[in-house]
């Protein structure tokens, strides 16, 4: 069993109170270990340990020696890799298949990336002409916005934490991150990497808890945080950002979504097939991009349900170890009865289940885990709940359409706006009807395909703010004019 403590100013910190929570692992709900949560007085110390390494090293070295920094950080992690791989699969239950292609190497490679982006890219410069003819030189001039608070989500806690603490970094900052409380290991585990790299202490800090009345309101509500950004429910991102409000901290949000996939007729099927099926099971569909909602094209609508099905029935569940399986449980009992109660809904609501609904049965060792059944429905109604709400878990609705102008109503008419995937050989159509989705990111004849160059974020509900490339330099720095009179 391990322990998980607080990260502060470069020690790891027992709580205060003596208050701690359980871990779990949810492939068969055996205890990990103990974590210890954060009261007001171990986030106040973390924030100020930040507020104080601006002052300290951090605050002074150059760039170059920044980037430098970032690059053992990631080399390190890659050097312990299977630590951090075991850390990840026991906390999420995921296999060791996918995390160790995705999660992990993604997650080390993010301090490099954005270290490299953020070093190469340009400042603006005017000349102004004034009347006594002499003119003006303005130049501008990023620096560090100061402490940023990041609040992490568990569907993949390394890869998404180190998305933002790695272009907060490069860019200066110093941060305090409060991980999801399910999925606190690889963030701890972090802490260990930042002292043997020789980041300064305080410039990464890592506080364990919940959200009301715990780690996450208090960081929050501190007035030293300049910056928070988030990824998680939207209901969350409503608190935090009433939250932010005082003081008129910036914020940067990714929040929920109720993703489409259009199929048309003319699509390569075998193409669109494989990207639906990742889109909608991978990470038994706890990823914030998945696809919940497929509109197929009516006359390939049979054709694409019944390999959808073939599909799913040879998904292998099993352990993180078992090399043969692609599809582990969800991260928690909790969100299992949340998952199973849209499952039940769906039923009420009129649906066909056309696979899975269920539970399965993994024998008596993996029985308590958080364990369900990949799951395909047809025939709901537009305005069911299931058809509304993001359900976050190993499922999608299939319908037919007829037209291109009805696909992109149906697409659109959601309260959220994070992705959408477009299936066809038809490069006008792709263009035409991507230009016409309500979503930050629109992906044809693919799905997770990212440049980290580019923007990420969504739209309505989904989200306020981007980030990626040059748009994470703009959230994690303040830029200001310098005006020169000649």
């Amino acid at each position: 069993m391990s322990e998980f403590k607080n990260f502060i100013n470069g020690e790891f910190v027992a709580s205060a109170s003596g208050k701690t929570f359980a871990n779990r692992n949810p492939v068969d709900d055996s205890l990990i270990g103990m974590v210890h949560e954060a009261g007001q007085a171990e986030v106040d110390a973390a924030v100020q340990a930040a507020k104080d390494a601006m002052q300290g090293p951090w605050g002074k070295m150059t760039q170059a020696e920044r980037i430098s920094l970032l690059n053992k950080v990631a080399d390190r992690i890659n050097e312990r890799f299977e630590e951090f791989l075991d850390a990840e699969c026991k906390d999420t239950g995921k296999p060791r298949s996918i995390a160790s292609h995705i999660d992990i190497p993604r997650g080390a490679a993010n301090f490099k990336a954005f270290s490299e982006t953020l070093a190469n890219h340009p400042t603006e410069g005017f000349m102004l002409d004034t009347p006594d003819g002499k003119g003006a030189m303005n130049v501008g001039h990023r620096v560090p916005k100061g402490v940023i608070a990041v609040i992490s989500p568990w569907n993949l806690p390394l890869l998404l934490m180190t998305w933002k603490v790695g272009p907060a970094l490069a860019c200066g900052n110093a941060v305090v991150v409060k991980p999801s409380e399910e999925t606190p290991a690889t963030a701890t585990l972090l802490g260990e990497v930042m002292n043997e790299c020789g980041i300064p202490a305080g410039v990464y800090n890592v506080v364990h808890g919940f959200g009301p009345d715990s780690a996450g309101a208090f960081l929050t509500a501190n007035k030293d945080v300049d910056a928070i950004t988030f990824t998680g429910e939207t209901r969350t991102g409503e608190i935090i950002m009433q939250s932010a409000a005082l003081g008129l901290r910036d914020i940067s949000m990714e929040c929920g979504g109720k993703n489409p996939g259009i199929v048309f007729a003319d699509c390569d099927i075998e193409k669109a097939v494989e990207g639906t099926m990742r889109s909608a099971f991978v990470n038994c569909g706890q990823v914030c991009l998945g696809t919940e909602r497929v509109y197929v094209e009516r006359p390939i609508f049979e054709q694409f349900l019944a390999r959808m099905k073939e599909e799913v029935a040879k998904l292998k569940l099993g352990r993180p170890e078992d090399s043969e399986a692609n599809f582990g449980p969800l991260v928690s009992q909790e969100h299992k009865e949340k998952v199973l109660s849209y499952y039940r809904l769906a039923v009420e609501e009129g649906a066909t289940v056309e696979i899975g609904g269920g539970v399965p049965d993994m024998g008596a060792e993996l029985n308590g885990g958080a364990w369900v059944e990949p799951t395909i429905w047809t025939g709901l109604a537009d305005d069911a709940r299931v058809i509304k709400e993001e359900v976050f878990g190993p499922c999608c609705h299939i319908r037919p359409f007829d037209s291109e102008e009805e696909v992109i109503h149906q697409a659109n008419d959601t309260d959220y706006g994070l992705c959408a995937a477009i299936w066809t050989e038809n490069s006008s159509r792709a263009i035409r009807v991507a230009q016409q989705m309500e979503a930050g990111l629109v992906w044809v004849n693919s799905w997770f395909l990212r440049d980290l160059r580019t923007s990420f974020g969504g739209a309505k509900q989904s989200g306020i703010g981007r980030e990626g490339g040059v748009h994470s330099l703009e959230f994690y720095t303040e830029q200001k004019n310098i005006c020169i009179k000649l």
